[in-house]
């Protein structure tokens, strides 16, 4: 398929979900105006209903959304209890941006104690750029994933309409190679920002928790042969239906000059988007995410399903075991092909 064809159609559907939400908000704005005793009544009815941490922009927002129906239950019940993990986690972030100096959970974090690559990896660029060989890998290292995220706006318009800005972090660590002073054979630093709603729309048993347009970098931090980068503009959804969650999300890659790109194959290996599934059951949370296979033919896409668990009784993390398998796991090896398995532990959960 032509590589042209397919990043328009990414953008299309970037643009398509921004005019959607754009033309819900318009709705929404008329049926308030529309019938602004109803509107007040709704506002103080829930006003006097909601938990302490709710804010005035939260109950508006709700209204305008039609959750007052002849006395609904609170504002906090129905969304903790109504919604599904995801939409639970929506509420923690809720409460927790009005809390000064915090940093919230964005992605996944968590460490693998040993992350073992059944076909091994490459050292070849980096015998051409350092001091010392490191054509001979350990096939088994540690790698962990540190991702967090504030807010810059939140209930712009007084609708659940917010504009974030997050990091994360993923490092590839040598730990085992003592030989060589156990170094990092690669760390990926992925800055974004975005615009996202949280509609709580509902149809046919599923409910549109979150919608999401923004701007995405991702860059090793090398130079020369070991320099890789790209950037993205990213639209995604979440959909969730009790326990289960699904994430799908599309990107248009922002082209560069030609003598500046690092890694012009890049969207061959990473496609135009992924798919993310989610299931929590109980204590436990099960993930899996399926990237570029369909637009490749199963040929250069990837698959990572990864699994958190209790730790005993220990609060602070859990358990963690993480598979993955195809392209594009890290951004040097994003054309090499990796079969790799890791134990560790889990700091947050995507759920």
């Amino acid at each position: 398929m032509d590589n042209l064809f397919i990043r328009r159609r990414a953008l299309l559907a970037c643009l398509c979900l921004l005019v959607s939400s754009l033309s819900a908000f318009a709705e929404q704005m008329r049926e308030a105006q529309a019938a602004p005793q109803e509107f007040a009544a709704c506002v103080r009815r829930l006003a006097l209903e909601a938990a302490d941490v709710t804010t005035i922009g939260e109950i508006r927002a709700r209204c305008r959304l039609g959750e007052d129906r002849n006395n609904p239950p609170a504002l906090s019940q129905t969304l903790a209890v109504d919604d599904g993990a995801f939409g639970k986690k929506l509420v923690i972030d809720q409460e927790n941006l009005r809390k000064p100096f915090t940093l919230m959970a964005h992605r996944a974090n968590y460490f693998l104690l040993a992350a073992h690559n059944f076909h091994g990896w490459s050292g070849e660029e980096f015998a051409a750029d350092r001091q010392y060989d490191l054509t001979d890998l350990k096939r088994t290292e540690a790698q962990f994933q540190i991702s967090g995220k504030m807010p810059l706006a939140v209930d712009l318009f007084d609708l659940p309409l917010d504009i974030y800005a997050g990091y994360t972090m993923r490092s590839f660590w040598q730990v085992y190679d003592t030989e060589h002073s156990s170094p990092f054979r690669e760390t990926d630093h992925e800055p974004e920002a975005w615009l996202q709603l949280r509609p709580g729309w509902r149809f046919l048993g599923w409910t549109n928790s979150l919608n999401s347009v923004g701007v995405n970098h991702q860059s090793n931090g090398q130079a020369g042969n070991l320099s890789r980068s790209w950037n993205r503009a990213v639209a995604g959804a979440v959909l969730e239906r009790g326990d289960f969650s699904v994430m799908p999300r599309g990107w248009f890659r922002i082209q560069e000059d030609a003598e500046n790109d690092d890694n012009p194959k890049i969207t061959e290996y990473l496609g135009h988007g992924d798919l993310t599934l989610g299931w929590r059951r109980g204590d436990h949370t099960f993930t899996l995410m399926l990237r570029n296979n369909l637009e490749s033919g199963f040929s250069e896409g990837a698959m990572q399903l990864a699994w958190s668990f209790p730790l005993f009784s220990f609060p602070h993390f859990r358990g963690y075991i993480q598979y993955f398998g195809g392209y594009g796991e890290s951004l040097i090896d994003y054309d090499r092909y990796v079969n790799r398995l890791g134990v560790g532990i889990s700091l947050t959960d995507l759920l």
